[in-house]
């Protein structure tokens, strides 16, 4: 009962601004013209700023099994590819195809799983958890730019897509988080405190701007693609790689980052770069909408089966 009231506090507030915003739309308190140009500015410079934060505040000091890093990155490619090879097969539709993989690839490991993590680990070392920020949302990024870049439409150019994976806000964000990191640079104070409020607008803002795109007349019609990336986020791909990870001798804080790298619900960013990068960003948006609802039973069920097992 305990996990259960601990998953519906952390994802309760997040329907809420999400619903704010789609009543804001319904009030025609805010139009669609608004609202992309607001989320291109989310794009741009919030959610930028915020990853750079994320990955630039990581202790790696504080290693404690960095085998789990590779391990992560490893699995996201894999899953990536196998994404990219099968999904075409899916879906013929090449706006959609290319939201699909990353909205079975890419996860709301930042704003949703952190939380969670340090919930579960009160008064714990979550050190791994925090610096896997900086080893899973470069993957998390590039390869969704790869993914909507060739399934936009028109010739494939290799150098194309990396011009775009080079100047995408979000890859510049996390590479100057990584830099910073590395490099053991800080901030000075008044710089540090403007992109920590920033930042902190970012998650907030992207959720409002969700729920004003959100429409549930176009549920329906997407039933079939909705169904498949909910299905594939929350339950196949997490019991694939999470049962890998056990079989390696993962556990506790190490494991629990596994299961919210692969198993938590699709990223609220991944609306955002689907609509700056002619994606169907409907679908787009139902995929987080959706994979956050259902996470609530999905992500209950394993940590319940897992805590109930020793293993966290």
């Amino acid at each position: 009962m305990e996990n259960f009231l601990l998953s519906l506090n952390i994802v309760i507030p997040v329907f809420l601004i999400m619903g704010l915003g789609y009543a804001a739309k319904a009030l025609k308190w805010l139009d669609d013209k608004s609202a992309k140009v607001m989320n291109a500015l989310i794009f741009k410079i919030f959610l930028p700023i915020l990853l750079c934060n994320n990955i630039r505040n990581a202790d790696i000091s504080k290693l404690a099994n960095p085998g789990v890093f590779i391990y992560v990155a490893v699995g996201l490619c894999v899953l990536f590819g196998v994404s990219m090879l099968l999904m075409p097969l899916f879906s013929r539709d090449g706006r959609r195809t290319g939201v699909l993989v990353q909205g079975i690839c890419r996860a709301n490991y930042a704003f949703l799983g952190l939380p969670l993590i340090a919930a579960m680990f009160p008064g714990q070392d979550t050190s791994v958890a925090s610096l896997m920020v900086a080893a899973t949302v470069p993957f998390y990024n590039a390869l969704s730019v790869v993914a909507l870049e060739i399934y936009r439409g028109g010739q494939i150019k290799p150098g194309k897509i990396l011009k775009n994976i080079a100047k995408n806000p979000l890859i510049i964000g996390c590479v100057v988080g990584l830099v910073l990191l590395l490099a053991g640079i800080k901030l000075p104070m008044v710089l540090d405190k403007a992109m920590t409020d920033v930042g902190k607008a970012a998650t907030p803002m992207a959720l409002f701007l969700l729920g004003a795109s959100f429409s549930f007349s176009a549920v329906r019609g997407n039933g079939r693609d909705l169904s498949f990336a909910v299905a594939m986020k929350l339950v196949i791909v997490p019991l694939i790689f999470v049962g890998i990870a056990l079989l390696l001798g993962f556990r506790e804080v190490p494991l629990a980052s596994v299961l919210i790298a692969f198993g938590a619900p699709t990223a609220v960013s991944s609306f955002t770069m689907a609509q700056q990068m002619d994606g169907d960003d409907v679908l787009a948006g139902q995929i987080v909408v959706f994979t956050t609802l259902l996470s609530v039973v999905s992500l209950v069920a394993f940590i319940f089966v897992f805590k109930q097992m020793g293993w966290l």
